[in-house]
């Protein structure tokens, strides 16, 4: 029996511990970058250790094999993640599993899963433009 819990694995630390990881590899490179470089590289990684993070969770918690494609298992998968990023802001993590296919002007096909989660966030995406803009 796994003594963890999934979800552990997108706690703050965890992934912080992740993105340490990485600028510990990468440190020859961030001695030469500038601060708002190194904020930059550093929001990168995060971005990366989540992504790397949400596929090891939904292998966990799905049991689909790492080496068997969803879509050979019986379907698709779309994680979506939102972490507090500040007092009013928040980051979007989205994974899709396999990954969404690109169908030309702006039109994406995937299974019913990873639709409705681009639905979701097409929504989303336009509530925080009304908002941004001044909107109802």
């Amino acid at each position: 029996m796994n003594p963890y819990d999934a979800d552990d694995l997108l706690a703050d630390a965890t992934v912080s511990a992740a993105v340490a990881a990485l600028a510990n590899r990468n440190a020859h490179h961030l001695q030469d970058m500038t601060p708002a470089e190194q904020a930059e590289a550093a929001g990168h990684w995060r971005g990366l250790a989540m992504d790397v993070l949400v596929a090891v969770r939904a292998t966990l918690t799905d049991g689909t094999r790492a080496d068997v494609s969803l879509t050979e298992a019986g379907g698709g998968r779309a994680v979506i993640v939102l972490e507090d990023a500040g007092e009013e802001e928040v980051n979007v993590h989205v994974s899709f599993h396999p990954e969404l296919q690109d169908m030309g002007d702006d039109q994406v096909a995937g299974t019913p899963a990873q639709i409705t989660a681009v639905a979701m966030l097409d929504t989303l995406g336009e509530e925080a433009g009304d908002e941004a803009g001044g909107g109802e």
